[in-house]
């Protein structure tokens, strides 16, 4: 069986496409770890390099284009955003990886506030990983795998821009991601393909987080 592609009823989609129609709104950036909100509410965490398209899947997902903003300030770049779902789950945006433009300082910050968010945050339910259809998985990607890897969160691998590329194209990139993810014991073991402006696998996506979100 092909766990690239997992199957999800009309049902399911309909009802977590439902779901993403109530209100989510932004709460609040936080730059330090006291700064994280009090809540035993459930949390899913968005992760990717720069310019994966993590503000426009977040966008997508809630229908509401101006949620999630892409920033070129430096210090905002170091905030993990929180957006509120219908009180029901936070999204979390983490800040891009792999942004060569940072500081090396700036860059150990972020992965030390990073790392402790993904040890001591028990109400994570999952990491979204997003991977540029059109790149695969990178150096710098396996790097923030081995991170969540040592901090025993549950991840999931989510292909973006799959528009871009060919249906042949985006076969080998996920055979690719199918072999790594194996080694990987944190790592969930299907594979999403999405395209935020085409609406491509929005619905998958979203049910994934609805089922997270009890």
């Amino acid at each position: 069986m092909d766990f690239a592609t997992p199957e999800y009823s009309q049902e399911k989609l309909k009802e977590a496409e439902a779901f993403f129609k109530q209100p989510c709104e932004f709460v609040l950036g936080v730059a330090k770890l006291e700064q994280l909100p009090l809540s035993e509410m459930p949390e899913i965490a968005f992760a990717g390099r720069s310019n994966v398209g993590k503000s426009s899947i977040i966008n997508a997902l809630t229908g509401k284009k101006g949620l999630a903003k892409t920033s070129n300030t430096p210090g905002r770049t170091q905030q993990l955003n929180y957006f509120n779902l219908a009180d029901k789950i936070y999204i979390v945006d983490l800040p891009g990886y792999g942004y060569a433009q940072a500081p090396e300082n700036m860059v150990k910050q972020w992965q030390k506030l990073i790392f402790a968010y993904l040890q001591g945050r028990v109400n994570l339910k999952r990491v979204f990983v997003l991977i540029d259809s059109r790149h695969g998985i990178k150096k710098v990607d396996l790097e923030i795998m081995e991170m969540l890897d040592k901090a025993a969160v549950t991840y999931q691998i989510v292909l973006t821009k799959t528009d871009k590329i060919s249906s042949k194209a985006l076969e080998k990139v996920l055979t690719e991601t199918r072999k790594i993810i194996k080694e990987h014991a944190a790592a969930y073991v299907s594979v999403l393909a999405t395209s935020s402006e085409k609406k491509l696998g929005l619905n998958e996506l979203r049910y994934e987080i609805f089922s997270l979100s009890a």
